[in-house]
């Protein structure tokens, strides 16, 4: 079955703006955001708290997921085109937030992840290598009221 090209990114952070990042088991070296395409019939919230269940353990309708009402269109690496339907080049990815009382230990998904940290949003933001997950994150202290 192929990917549908609509997709979450999921920006996970703490009061202080440290922000969760992950790194690909398929490309270490790459660091991200929680990602992850929607399945066919659920809504972009159940999407985003599936994905942050299955790639930290983390349960998102225990802390604060909110839509950020935020999209990015970006053509899908050539690499990677092959898990969609034919002839689908793009994809259409969703903004979530979701605070944390504090940045904590996560179980990652061995096959889809290698390891984690908790970085300063800015250090963070340097760090990711897709844009839409740079200005994600260079979009939290706006979305959270809080000072930069």
């Amino acid at each position: 079955m192929y990917k549908t090209p609509v997709s979450v990114l999921v920006v996970i952070y703490t009061p202080d703006l440290q922000v969760l990042l992950l790194e690909r088991a398929d490309h270490p070296g790459y660091w991200q955001s929680v990602t992850g395409s929607c399945d066919p019939g659920e809504s972009l919230r159940q999407t985003a708290a599936r994905e942050v269940a299955e790639e930290t353990g983390l349960d998102a309708e225990s802390f604060r997921l909110i839509d950020w009402q935020m999209q990015n269109v970006f053509e899908i690496y050539a690499e990677w085109r092959h898990r969609y339907g034919p002839g689908v080049t793009h994809n259409t990815e969703h903004v979530f937030g979701l605070e944390v009382p504090q940045a904590k230990s996560v179980s990652l998904a061995p096959r889809e992840h290698l390891n984690f940290v908790w970085l300063p949003w800015r250090e963070a933001a340097e760090k990711v290598f897709s844009w839409t997950n740079v200005a994600a994150i260079e979009k939290l202290p706006e979305m959270t009221g809080r000072p930069e």
